[in-house]
């Protein structure tokens, strides 16, 4: 990845996820060493598969990391969704050099873990501290600070907060703020793609290829499965149901393969086979979001990812837009680089609006999809065709 020479901005990132690696990765292009602290006290494979849109994928491009991102990921040729009952064809759209083409940027699917190291990888050493959970934050004389639970106290010219949907710092901040149950409950599995069905619906009349992303679509939810690997060795499942029991959001609380398949019984039996494969490793979460909020920033402090704006995957753009914040947080800072306080206002005002029409569509398109028989998919073109780098040169 190309640098910039080093910059005298002091930035801390407080989280480790996409959202924070992806700033610092940015952030380091442009010459800026942000230092990251992380509350776990490793980084540990977590999460499962993600989907990466033309919109991300051309963020990739811009950090010089596309050809590390096509080792680790795959492309799905094509989508196909089937109706719940009968695995009937419902629609099939073309993926594989489309997107490319008419968007500027493939779309891609992966492990979490493969794009955590894709990121970390881009960093200096030393520059992650684990074990260094943020308990507050402040801003005095153009000066900000984060103190931590150990009593240790650092000063930095910028803090980022990407501490996730349960941020303490927007908390802070910006005062308690309920998270909205989105009426959503998920389970997440990793099979071998040898489990995927070639061919289902009535009389075997549709035909799936290895490679292909696929899904089941009904009126209480949703099941979606994409090859996930540089080889599109495995398949990974992301199972979304209707329901009015709360469950938490956290991505490692434990299911079981009966629980999963109780939540989809009458379904087609070919799927509920596939799901029969998903074994002990069975993991759950319940959807949560919130409203969009017009405000992220407060002193020399700022939210980024779903600190800022937690999203239901509807639309599968939660880790995108994370990516895009990322990217255009270092670029507002290097077009602003002695006005710290005119550089976050430039970075509020190109994501506050996207972010929030995006969390407001995934809403719509969730709302949707429970409707008997569904509409089309609301049009995601807008989010594709944008390209937060096309103003990179700095």
């Amino acid at each position: 990845m190309h640098r910039s020479g080093t910059r005298n901005t002091r930035i801390i990132i407080i989280g480790a996820g996409i959202g924070g690696l992806a700033a610092a990765s940015a952030l380091r292009q442009r010459g800026y060493e942000a230092h990251i602290y992380e509350r776990a006290s490793a980084l540990t494979e977590v999460g499962a598969g993600l989907q990466l849109g033309p919109n991300a994928v051309k963020v990739f491009k811009a950090l010089g990391l596309e050809a590390s991102l096509r080792a680790n990921a795959s492309e799905p040729t094509k989508l196909t969704v089937l109706n719940w009952n009968d695995s009937s064809l419902w629609s099939r759209e073309p993926l594989k050099g489309v997107t490319n083409s008419k968007y500027g940027g493939s779309y891609m699917t992966m492990h979490r873990a493969d794009l955590h190291r894709i990121f970390h990888d881009t960093l200096a050493e030393g520059s992650i501290h684990l074990g260094m959970q943020c308990v507050s934050v402040s801003t005095s004389n153009g000066t900000a600070a984060a103190r931590f639970t150990d009593g240790s106290e650092v000063e930095a010219d910028i803090i980022i907060a990407a501490d996730g949907i349960r941020s303490a710092i927007r908390q802070q901040l910006f005062g308690a703020e309920e998270l909205r149950f989105s009426g959503m409950v998920s389970w997440r599995a990793i099979v071998p793609m040898e489990c995927m069905p070639l061919r289902l619906g009535p009389q075997g009349s549709v035909q799936l290829e290895r490679g292909e992303a696929f899904s089941w679509l009904g009126p209480t939810g949703r099941v979606l499965c994409y090859p996930i690997g540089g080889k599109g060795e495995s398949l990974n499942i992301f199972a979304g149901t209707q329901s009015n029991v709360w469950a938490d959001e956290s991505w490692t609380t434990p299911s079981t393969r009966e629980e999963l398949l109780a939540a989809y019984a009458g379904w087609d039996e070919v799927l509920l086979e596939l799901l029969s494969n998903a074994g002990e490793n069975c993991f759950k979460w319940g959807i949560f979001d919130r409203d969009p909020r017009f405000e992220w920033t407060k002193g020399r402090v700022t939210l980024l990812g779903d600190a800022a704006h937690p999203t239901m995957p509807t639309l599968a753009q939660g880790a995108n837009m994370a990516i895009e914040d990322g990217y255009v947080f270092a670029k507002s800072l290097a077009r602003h680089p002695e006005d710290v306080g005119l550089a976050l206002t430039a970075y509020l005002s190109e994501r506050l609006p996207r972010t929030g029409m995006v969390q407001m569509q995934s809403r719509k398109q969730f709302a949707n999809n429970l409707k008997v028989p569904p509409p089309p998919f609301i049009d995601r073109s807008w989010i594709y065709y944008h390209d937060v780098t096309r103003d990179a040169a700095v």
